[in-house]
């Protein structure tokens, strides 16, 4: 069914070497070892970056299996009998030739969509709607990448007679790459936006890259409506000298679509189409869930499939949720959501983070029957079967009636109900204690219920933390050290609000090299969470030195009383070379040792009880220029400290001196090792780093209030004119400062700022929503994508530290990760 090569023939292709065994079957690519699933039968891509060699995983993957291996250097290839190493001088090319020959050698129609906005959503909406009658091979997830789109291309099987393939660019002559090897007959552009325009001299020059993509199709859809400029990229469209289908809202075009009536949910609409006139409905209300079904919708037509089957295909669509929520459950149980998806692809994805929760003692799979696989029902949860055994999964929770048919096919432990009513009707709750449980189903099935009957806290109000953009802002820090340069995370504060446990997770799982919490209660909860990562105290309390050493805790040593009581316990214990880290006061004045100090350090360090691991400092104003002169004088005592330090001891530490400001502002002082904190939260000057936080509740409440009227204690609102107020269910007990009320602070509703009224109460704010289109249960953003955490710490005359950490844990978090 798929593509199938020997290492040999993929060597040939691709212009390689073999070294080793190039005989091996090969059906699957992988890049990343942490989460490959092991067969004989996978070729690892070992791509190199700035901060990652996949040729350091090749031993770990050997011993797991793997037996092929795509490299540009050779290791001892003596120590793995029975491999094989196809050798070139970029894996990366080799990687994008290898799928050029795919997409050579496949009979179907390929499909390409590029645009700013709506990509994967639309992607998935045409598999939904012509997935039957044809069988549809689409992108997985949001591959669409440099990497993402060979490894789409490679997956298009023999079974299959439409692909479609996303395809993503950030930079100037990326897209000429995906072109050659996506080689696409139809495009779909969806839309133009300011996504990655920081590395575009214009946004013509990003609109030109991306066409770039269908210079060679026999047609092209996209939306007349959109305007770069003055200009119509209808127009641009015309420079490819290509078929244009155009849809238009506004206007007349091949597809033209006019609105009818419109609420939160649904939208009615005509359409003069190249077969008539009829009339149909959308399921959705939003402005961009409209635009991306209607770009489904015209490609289905044009693809032949009949309007009434289109139309009602339409009427049916599945939302794609584009991130996987992760929430605490009941009995100490973490629950992954995904109850709004039920492809299988998405199933591989949602099992990688269930195995990142490696500190829990269990995992469950609550699972729908997956509608509108393309696959005959035997095959395909022989499939799932198999893929849930690969991942360890402890148990399976099976519902719906197909499930029910195959359930000898799955493994015991599992149990299978014919509705989630069943389910929720005879479940045990016992059986979820300290587990990871993924949820996942199509709509259908109203896995939501389950998800509500399991989750541990329900309040309105919650802190959403996006993984992928915290991952992209680690990854965004780390391209900018130098090789070797060590990078230790703070995860203090719980995690500056975001969550310890679950962020610690995520950081161990990306192999960051070195934590750091401001307590040792805080060390301690990381460690029965299953972090096995080193760990620094930065101020730990002398009571506490029994417990900080049971759980192998490294100590920030800040003054000789802390020194000499560390050291009393260590003896006591009998312990040698315990790790420890020297602070050094280099004007902070806050803690450590200061210069005429540090002699009398010497002794005390070459006790053989202690193992000097690393000497470090604080910079007070790194992330102000006015202060650089100051923040220079700082690296000076500190160099000058530890040339004095090493002189001494002979013996080799570590150093390191920059915080997440000082990393993007004084490169030149990374030495061994930097400290990344707010950065990772996406607070910072680099435009590249992306938000990771959004605060968000809905509203309660709206009422009217007569003009003259007060709102809230001490009658501090006043209404000016009639006015209507709603009140949303967050207050100062759950972060929000009360310096934002009275009109001082704006929290968005739906794509509108509205102004606080009135004093800020405990749990509860008025808003001021006069003039606006909205209602009862509508979502409210306090800050997030569309209000920086910045421009709310600005009006509450704080900064975004005080911010982040004053939102306590019976705010409810929920982790998004595609």
């Amino acid at each position: 069914m798929g593509f199938e090569l020997t290492l040999g023939e993929i060597s040939n292709l691709i212009g390689g070497s073999i070294h080793g065994e190039g005989n091996i079957i090969v059906t699957d690519l992988a890049i990343d070892s942490r989460t490959l699933a092991p067969s004989d039968a996978t070729l690892f891509v070992a791509l190199v970056g700035d901060q990652h060699d996949g040729h350091d995983y090749i031993g770990d993957l050997y011993g797991r299996g793997i037996r092929s291996f795509l490299v540009s250097y050779l290791p001892g290839i003596s120590s793995y009998p029975g491999a094989g190493f196809c050798l070139v001088k970029d894996t990366l090319l080799g990687l994008q030739g290898l799928a050029s020959a795919r997409r050579q050698a496949f009979e179907g129609a390929v499909a390409a969509i590029s645009g700013s906005n709506g990509k994967t959503i639309v992607k998935e909406w045409i598999y939904q709607c012509l997935n039957n009658p044809f069988n549809v091979h689409r992108s997985p997830k949001s591959y669409n990448s440099q990497v993402g789109v060979p490894l789409s291309v490679w997956m298009m099987g023999s079974q299959h007679d439409l692909a479609v393939i996303e395809a993503g660019i950030s930079h100037p002559g990326e897209m000429e790459k995906l072109q050659a090897i996506i080689q696409p007959q139809i495009g779909l552009f969806t839309n133009l936006g300011t996504a990655h325009q920081e590395n575009f001299d214009s946004i013509e020059e990003k609109l030109k890259e991306k066409l770039v993509l269908f210079r060679d199709c026999t047609r092209v859809i996209c939306c007349s409506d959109q305007v770069v400029g003055s200009t119509s990229v209808l127009s641009y469209m015309k420079d490819l000298q290509v078929k244009t289908v155009d849809w238009s809202l506004n206007g007349k075009a091949t597809y033209q679509y006019i609105k009818k009536e419109r609420n939160h949910s649904h939208t009615s609409l005509t359409a003069i189409v190249p077969v008539g006139r009829f009339s149909f409905k959308l399921p959705f209300g939003d402005d961009a869930s409209i635009e991306n079904a209607l770009h489904a919708l015209t490609f289905a037509l044009e693809m032949g499939v009949p309007f009434e089957k289109s139309v009602e295909r339409i009427g049916n669509l599945e939302p794609v949720s584009m991130r996987l929520e992760m929430l605490q459950g009941i009995q100490g149980s973490v629950l992954i959501n995904d109850a709004y998806n039920s492809d299988t692809g998405g199933l591989s994805a949602a099992l990688e983070l269930v195995d990142q929760q490696d500190k829990r003692s269990g995992k469950v799979v609550i699972l729908s029957d997956l509608l509108q696989s393309g696959l005959e029902d035997q095959v395909l949860y022989k499939e799932i079967a198999e893929l849930l055994f690969q991942k360890g999964i402890d148990l399976f929770i099976g519902i719906g009636p197909a499930l029910m048919q195959y359930r000898a096919l799955f493994p015991d432990p599992a149990l299978f109900f014919k509705d989630t009513r069943e389910f929720l009707k005879r479940m045990d709750r016992t059986q979820f204690k300290d587990r990871t449980i993924l949820i996942k189903g199509s709509r259908k099935f109203g896995f939501e219920r389950i998800t509500a009957e399991l989750q541990l806290k329900t309040h309105q109000t919650l802190l959403e933390i996006d993984l992928n953009a915290m991952v992209h802002n680690l990854n965004f820090f780390r391209s900018l050290l130098n090789e070797g340069v060590k990078t230790m995370v703070m995860v203090k504060a719980f995690s500056y609000g975001s969550g310890n446990v679950e962020i610690a997770n995520l950081l161990q799982y990306h192999n960051v090299d070195y934590l750091a919490v401001a307590f040792i209660d805080e060390g301690v909860e990381l460690r029965n969470a299953g972090i096995h990562l080193p760990i620094m105290v930065l101020n730990p309390d002398p009571t506490g030195f029994g417990p900080m050493l049971d759980y192998q805790l490294e100590p920030e040593v800040f003054s000789l009383r802390n020194l000499e009581a560390l050291y009393e316990i260590i003896h006591y214990r009998g312990l040698k070379h315990y790790p420890i880290h020297i602070k050094l006061d280099t004007g902070m004045h806050r803690l450590g040792f200061q210069e005429e100090e540090v002699e009398m350090l010497v002794p005390w360090l070459k006790h053989e009880e202690f193992r000097l691991t690393s000497i470090f400092t604080h910079l007070a104003a790194s992330d102000e220029s006015s202060h650089d002169e100051f923040t220079e004088k700082q690296i000076e005592k500190f160099e000058r400290i530890a040339s004095f330090l090493s002189s001494e001891l002979e013996v080799p530490f570590q150093k390191h001196i920059l915080n997440s400001a000082g990393i993007e502002r004084f490169p030149e002082a990374q030495y061994d090792m930097v400290r990344l904190g707010i950065g990772l939260h996406g607070i910072g000057q680099a435009r590249a780093l992306q938000s990771v936080g959004s605060f968000k509740t809905s509203i309660s409440q709206i009422r009217t209030v007569r003009r003259g009227e007060t709102i809230g204690y001490s009658r501090n609102g006043l209404s000016d004119r009639e006015s209507r107020i709603a009140t949303i269910p967050v207050g100062y007990a759950d972060g929000l400062n009360r310096n934002l009320g009275s009109g001082v602070g704006k929290v968005w509703i739906n794509g509108i700022f509205a102004p606080t009224i009135g004093n800020i109460c405990m749990d509860m704010t008025m808003i001021d929503v006069t003039g606006l289109e909205v209602s009862e249960g509508d979502m409210v953003e306090i800050f997030g994508k569309h209000q920086p955490v910045t421009v709310l710490a600005h009006q509450a005359g704080t900064i975004p530290y005080e911010i982040l950490t004053s939102i306590p844990e019976r705010v409810k978090r929920v982790y998004l990760q595609e």
